[in-house]
């Protein structure tokens, strides 16, 4: 089958908060406008971070060659090709969840399909996916949680065990950095990747669609810094207290939870999305960590597929 057409553009975007002109750079892989047979619905994919563009998500582009299923990327501002905003580094009431609520918004409506949408939202996507669905929009119709937490104090408590299993040189670095204030050093740079390859992409060496996404993250690191802290277990940002468990019985779509055996998102993490959405499904990667659209495409799409209804079951 040919490669799905492709569009890019930017969407005019803005806040009370600041007088900058914002704009929200998107891909569509697909056809928006053009009725499909069978009919499929925009997929909308909400990347991770917060902070980390889109590219590591690529592979989802899959869906769109296979099945004619039109799929929308886009960089959420203060990342990737959209605006960044660097002069709100530490700006904690700039950078909240609401923000991002309001670009999705803001890009549904652009593109027209605030309709009849699905959303597949990966890490901080799935966060932010799961707030939105529990805002009940009327043309959400089936909402994917990959690598998730539903709060993250579970969240920390997952990564710290985790941690313990690093080599003992490589946990003291770490603490050792944390302690002496110098995250941003390299040494602590190398210790975190030893974490990485374990928990967040276990192929070796790191897909070019990875290091893309953390080429941009280096590059400019305001909005993971403020909202998440210098690392995935370090967790000193605005969404320290992030917790939505409470309000999980208040999304009312189906919705697909994912995770990987080696996941930073442990099945604990998991868990609350379960007990609390009414119409959840579950499916864990035997053999992936928190990226399993990277470690086990293959498989990743069919489960996706069929979920969405594009693959018999």
């Amino acid at each position: 089958m040919a490669p799905a057409s492709t569009k890019t553009g930017e969407i005019p975007f803005s806040h009370p908060a600041t007088s900058t002109p914002l704009k929200t750079w998107y891909e569509i892989h697909g056809t928006l406008s053009i009725p499909s047979s069978p009919p499929r619905r925009p997929l909308l994919v909400l990347h991770g971070g917060p902070g980390i563009p889109h590219d590591y998500l690529l592979p989802l582009v899959d869906l769109a060659n296979t099945y004619s299923a039109p799929v929308i990327f886009y960089d959420q501002v203060g990342c990737g090709k959209s605006t960044h905003l660097p002069e709100k580094k530490s700006h904690d009431d700039f950078w909240t969840p609401e923000l991002f609520l309001s670009e999705l918004d803001n890009l549904l409506k652009h593109l027209g399909v605030q309709d009849d949408y699905d959303i597949l939202g990966q890490s901080w996507g799935g966060m932010l996916g799961a707030l939105h669905a529990i805002g009940q929009p009327t043309g959400l119709n089936r909402l994917i949680v990959a690598n998730s937490p539903a709060d993250m104090g579970s969240w920390v408590a997952a990564a710290d065990r985790l941690r313990l299993g690093l080599p003992e040189d490589v946990q003291d670095t770490l603490t050792r950095c944390e302690r002496e204030g110098k995250t941003n050093s390299e040494e602590y740079e190398k210790a975190i990747m030893v974490y990485y390859e374990r928990h967040i992409c276990r192929v070796k060496p790191l897909p070019a669609e990875l290091e893309a996404s953390f080429a941009w993250l280096k590059q400019d690191d305001t909005v993971y810094l403020t909202m998440n802290g210098p690392s995935e277990f370090h967790v000193s940002g605005t969404l320290k207290t992030f917790d939505i468990r409470k309000d999980l019985h208040k999304i009312k779509v189906h919705t697909l939870l994912i995770n990987g055996r080696y996941d930073e998102a442990q099945d604990e993490v998991v868990e609350p999305f379960f007990q609390e959405i009414e119409k959840a499904k579950w499916y864990r990667f035997a053999e992936s960590s928190h990226t399993p659209q990277l470690e086990e495409r293959e498989e990743f799409m069919k489960v996706v597929a069929r979920f969405l209804g594009y693959e018999k079951r």
